[in-house]
This record gives C-alpha cells, structure tokens and sequence, in this order.
C-alpha cells in the first residue's frame, strides 16, 4: 500500500510510471512506497557497472541477488547514521561532517574514521573515500593491535619476537589484517601445552635413570638390539621346540631342498633373502647363540653390532648368549622400551631442550597472552573500520542503485548510462549502446527472444580475457548484420575489445526497413532465379561440350577398327505449323505485356498532374503498408524486462522501448556538421545511358505495337486456337 505520510512525485518514460527520487527524503522513505510501483524486484550482484563490494554488502544473505528488502535495509542503515539523508544523493566522498555524532556509536564512528585518515598520513582530511578505505593493509599496519586476534613479531620485545618465529616455524602462520604472517590464541596455546608435554618427557631420564642402563649410549645399544630382536627370540624358540622334540630339530634348521636352492646360487653375505630366512645358528636342543662364529652370514653385521654395543658392554666379553642372558638384556632396556613409546608426537621436537625451555618461560608465555588479549579487546574498534568502509560505499553507490533499480531513471532519462549497461558496440557503421554482459548466449537469447528486440550476440576478446554481450540494434536496418561480423566494443571504462557476433536474435528494427523489405525480397527472388537458370545454362553448355569432346575422342579412336558407318539419318523436316505457333505465341505474349503496360500507362497518363504522385504514393502503400504496418506494432511492443530477466533481473512491469527512445540508443553514422562532402567518386560505376534507352524503346515499340495492331494480333491468335494442327 502506497505510503500517504511521504508525497511521492512520479514521471513517465517507457510507457509506465516511475518515481522520482530528488531528495534524501525519497530514498529514506523507500520502504512506505508499495512495492508494485518498483520497476525491479531483485537484480544479480555480477554483470553489473557497479561495486562489486559494494553489492556483496547490500546482500546480506550472500546468495547472489539484490531484493528490494535488503536495499531498503542498507538505506535504512546509512540514513540512520547520517546527520541529512541528502548526503546519499551527493554520492562521491563522505564528508566527515555528514556523519551523525549525536549519540555514542555515531562519535565512535567519526573518531575511527579520522583513525583511519590518520594512519594513511591525512589527518586534516575534511572528508573520506573509498580508496581510504580499502587499503586495510595499510590501515591496520598503522594500529598497534587490529581485533583480528592475531599479533605478529614487528615491533615486539626480543625475547617474544623469538618465540613467535618458532612458534610460526613449528605450526606455521596466519595472515593479520596488516598483511604480516602472525600466531594466534590456539597456536600459543597448542605450543606451550606440547612443548611442556615435551620437556617434561625429556626429563624422564633424570627422574628415572633406570630408563638409560649405558648412559648416553643406550640409545645405540637400544638401536642394535631391536635389529636382532625377533631373529634371537626365533632361535631360542626353535631351541625349545628341539628339546621338546627331538624329531623337530632337523627340520627347523632349514629343509634340504632349501639348501639346495642356495647350492645353486651365487651367494653373498648382502641381500639374500633366502639365506636371512634360515635361522640364526645351528639349532639344538639347550642350545646357547654362539656369538663369535657359526652364525647365519646373512646376519653377522648386526650380530657385530649387537655384540660391540650391547652385550660386551652389559655382559663382558662371552663367547655366546644363553637364552638367560638373552631375557636379562631385555629386561634392562623394557624401561627405555616403554619411555621412547611415551614420546608425544610434536613438531616442537626440532626444537632443543634449551631453547623450547626459554620460550616456555613463564615470562614469555604470559606476555603473548597479554598481546593476545589486547589484540582481541580491540575488535569493536576494528569493526568499526568496516562500518566506516560501509557507509562510505553506500554514500557513493546506493542512489545510483535506487535509480537503476526502483525506477530506472538513469536509462529513460539518459543522464547516464544504466547499471546493466556494458558498454557501446560500433559495427556496421552504427553505435549501439543498449549492451549487456550475458554468461551463457543460447540460455539468454531464449527468454530474450520475447523482448521483441533484434539482439546481436557478440563474444569480445581482448589480451586474453573474454567476454560475451547482447548488443541491441534499434535503428538502422539489418542486410549487412550476420554471423562471423566484426566490430568493437568499448567497455564502461574506456578499452576496447575485439567483438564478434555469434548469434542473432531477429526482429524488425525500423519502419524503414519494413518499407524497403518487399522490393529487397523481390530483388532477391529475381537475382537467385537469374543465378540458377544462368547456372543451369553454364552446366548445360559445359555438359555438351564434354560430350562432344567424348564423342570426337571415341570416333578418332576406332575409325580403323570399326565398320563403315552407316549413312546419317537426313535431318527431320522443317515444321512450319510448328515454329509458326511458337512465334504466335510469343507475339501473343508480348502483346498480352504491352496491353497491360499500355493500359497502366494509359490510366496513368489520363490522371491529373496531382493524382499522379498520389497513385504512385498509393501503390507503394499497397506493396510495403502490410510489412510496415507489421514492423509498427512488433516495434511498439518492444521491452527491455526479458532482457534483464534473462541476466537474473527481476523486472517488475513492461518498461517499453519504443521508436523514438530506440532510435536514440543506436545511433547511425552522421557527417559532422559543417562538414565538405566531394560527391564526386573517381571510382564510382560509369553510366552506361544506351541500356536504359535501349530497354525504354522496347516497351514503347511494344506498346504502339499492341495499341496499333491490336486488332490483329486478336484475329491471328483466334484463328491459331480455332484451325488443327497439320500431320506430320
């Protein structure tokens, strides 16, 4: 219901109302206006010559579409922050004045706005621009701390940049608002809750010395005993076995065809399997793992070490290993066993103990805590930013978006170009202006085929990038518009663009065209008749030609071979009642034509010299008034809605293109004014005068022939239809 609080003002364009909107006022009363008087109900936020994020913050449900609902909130929001809602009209910068600081968030919102001004070295600015806001980067850089929760090394204490930068080395890093890579609350504290797990677990030994039975060397010692582990259990295990059963003991030393598969190769301490799967020495019943000779040569390297690192330190210099000793030896490293399963999994391992000890400093800890902490009491202050960078974009942006969108008065009014508008076509000596950005040709020309426009489908170019727009020609005509034609596109903001059409939607374009379109048909239809008799003729001749060639050919060759030819058959007779009908009728014909010129003529002649024109003028009515009579309602039909509604729009009533606004959004080529113009043409066609004359003589020859011997010709071909035809 259309509000009666606010006086609207209305003007009409395109065939239906749109509301003026020439004051604050209008543009903060938006939401008491019905909407069924909106032009459009939604538009895409992409394909647009608008902000991008300037959109992107309008719709707030970021599903790709502006409604009319969401632009009313971002008006409402701007004008409530705002001293004069006139200030959206101004567009361009926000002047600092403008701002609303009568109540606290409105001063809160002026402070960070000459915050900002301050850090990018302008604090006397008196007003604030987009470009201000923008640089974040640089903004953010200028504040100690920017409420994104994250603090970097630049301008910290020694001790804490230090520990930042491992901290970054062991996790890795976010970014922070002023472009530094930074560390965060949960990256302190994962690093000081694994680096003390870490160090707490380096310090077992000392608390335990029993976890390290050689010192420093255990961790060799370990090392050399898991290497042979399994394969000493295996032979005290077959050991076993053997006493259990004595038949076993053979067997379990390795089978006899085993043996000889190894008889038959070359062998080598290295790398053979076969020999490492026999057992590590002769296996016996109470036997002991000798330690010096007779073991599996496949294992002697790893026996060394076990020997030089374990049992000669633990056990002395033996000979052998009884299979007490053996469960001794393991015994003593089941606590290291069980410390080194204990190990935390951290990156912080590549840290020393020393230097993960200082950066676990109580000090250190709680003083990137602190920064933390500030940082993140600083959030409010840094969403104010972007309420600033906010209204200073709707200050710019949203009345411009109110006239492209609840009446599209920058279209009708042709103040400036529209928001859908891509750019202007130049291509057959026409510049189109009526352009926009399609993502998909075919899907659009679908819907927009229902527009009435002829629209031309262009795929622009231009270092490496790509584009597609529907380009409408809404005056001219369109004889020399086709498919694979080239032209330019100029974008809004000024480049060029290599443009091809694609595609084309037709529809008539001008009366102009309609009145000429029955003569160029005609033209036409004669022109393709004429081609395809003369080529018809041309294969007849080239088709007799290449038979009397083979005909000649296949004389020359078998004139010696053959027969003599029988005489020629004499030519037939000459038909006199034959041709003699033949030229009746042609004389008949011709005479039928030189009646019926002779009679326009005539009639035409027996006019008035002011009833002449006006004939001529009626029959070319007659021949073009049904097609321009035709193209006359099409082209009052035309509507740009389909058009838009195919890009995504939601247009809300039949906003009309007619003949007048079509003419003014394609503008045909025009010679400047005061221009010289030569008519002159050194290579222009030469006149041939002798043809026109030739052609005029005819028709009046046959003109006085059928006015002076019409009786004649009326007894001649009576008598030809009346009298049979003479026998052969």
């Amino acid at each position: 219901m259309t509000s009666t609080t606010h006086r609207w003002r209305f003007f009409r364009a395109g065939g239906f109302d749109q509301v003026r909107l020439d004051t604050g006022a209008d543009l903060a009363n938006l939401a008491e206006l019905d909407q069924k008087l909106w032009v459009a109900l939604s538009c895409p936020t992409q394909g647009l010559e608008l902000d991008q994020q300037t959109l992107a913050l309008i719709d707030r449900d970021a599903d790709g579409h502006v409604r009319a609902p969401e632009l009313i909130e971002a008006i409402t929001w701007a004008v409530s922050r705002l001293k004069s809602p006139d200030t959206l009209l101004q567009g361009g910068p926000l002047p600092l004045a403008a701002i609303d600081d009568r109540e606290d968030g409105g001063r809160r919102l002026l402070t960070t706005a000459r915050r900002i001004l301050a850090s990018l070295g302008k604090p006397e600015a008196a007003d604030i621009t987009v470009e201000d806001c923008g640089d974040n980067a640089r903004i953010f850089a200028g504040m100690a701390f920017n409420g994104d929760g994250v603090i970097t090394a630049v301008g910290q204490a020694p001790s804490v940049q230090e520990a930042i930068g491992a901290i970054m080395a062991c996790l890795g890093s976010v970014p922070d608002r002023s472009g530094e890579a930074g560390i965060n609350r949960a990256m302190v504290e994962r690093f000081c809750a694994e680096g003390q797990a870490l160090q707490a677990w380096r310090q077992t030994p000392v608390t335990q010395p029993a976890c390290l039975p050689l010192g420093a060397d255990t961790g060799a010692a370990h090392d050399a005993l898991m290497a042979v582990r399994d394969k000493i259990d295996d032979f005290f295990m077959r050991c076993q076995l053997a006493a259990f059963d004595p038949r076993a003991a053979q067997l379990l030393n390795g089978s006899e065809d085993a043996l000889k598969v190894l008889g038959a190769q070359l062998l080598s301490a290295e790398g053979e399997a076969n020999m490492a799967a026999l057992p590590l020495a002769y296996v016996a019943k109470d036997a002991a793992l000798p330690l010096q000779a007779n073991l599996n040569p496949a294992w002697s390297g790893a026996m060394a070490q076990f020997v030089a690192q374990v049992t000669k330190p633990l056990l002395g210099d033996v000979s052998q290993l009884t299979e007490a000793d053996w469960l001794v030896l393991k015994q003593r490293f089941a606590a290291y066993a069980t410390w080194l399963a204990d190990k935390p999994g951290t990156p912080m391992e590549a840290l020393d103990e020393a230097a993960l000890g200082t950066h676990l400093d109580a000090g250190t800890q709680q003083a990137l805590l602190d920064l933390l902490a500030q940082d993140e009491a600083a959030a409010d202050e840094a969403a104010l930013i972007g309420d600033v960078e906010r209204l200073v974009r709707y200050t710019r942006d949203l009345a411009r978006l109110a006239n492209n969108f609840v009446s599209f008065t920058d279209f009708y009014t042709r103040r400036d170009k529209a928001c859908f508008q891509a750019g202007t076509l130049y291509l057959d000596g026409r510049s189109c202006e009526l352009c926009v950005k399609v993502l998909d040709a075919a899907r659009h020309a679908a819907l927009a085929t229902l527009s009435g426009v002829y629209l031309a489908y262009c795929d622009c170019t231009r270092q490496g990038e790509k584009m597609t727009i529907a380009a409408a020609f809404t005056s001219g005509d369109s004889e020399q518009l086709m498919v694979g034609r080239n032209g330019v596109f100029y974008d809004r903001l000024g480049r060029d663009w290599d443009a091809t059409i694609t595609r084309i939607v037709e529809h008539p374009i001008s009366i102009r065209q309609a009145f000429w379109t029955p003569y160029r048909k005609a033209a036409s239809l004669v022109a393709e008749q004429a081609q395809k008799f003369a080529a018809a003729r041309a294969k007849a001749s080239d088709d007799l030609t290449s038979q009397a060639i083979t005909k000649a050919g296949d004389k020359v060759t078998t004139a010696h071979a053959s027969a003599p030819a029988p005489a020629p058959q004499p030519p037939a007779p000459f038909d006199v009642a034959k041709f003699a009908g033949i030229f009746a009728a042609i004389g008949l014909a011709v005479g039928a034509i030189g009646t019926a010129l002779a009679s326009v003529v005539t009639g035409f002649m027996g006019l008035k010299a002011w009833q002449m024109p006006l004939a001529l003028i009626g029959l070319m009515v007659l021949i073009s008034g049904p097609a321009m009579l035709m193209a006359y309602f099409k082209l009052r039909k035309r509507n740009l809605g389909p058009i838009l509604d195919a890009n995504g729009w939601a247009v809300n009533t039949r906003a009309r293109i007619n003949i007048p606004f079509g003419t003014a959004l394609t503008h045909m080529a025009q010679l400047p004014a005061g221009a010289e113009r030569a008519l002159t043409d050194p290579y222009g066609d030469k006149k041939s005068p002798w043809k026109a004359y030739v052609v005029v003589a005819l028709l009046l020859a046959a003109l006085v022939a059928s006015v002076v011997f019409k009786n004649e010709l009326h007894t001649f071909w009576t008598q030809t239809q009346s009298s049979p035809a003479k026998a052969p």
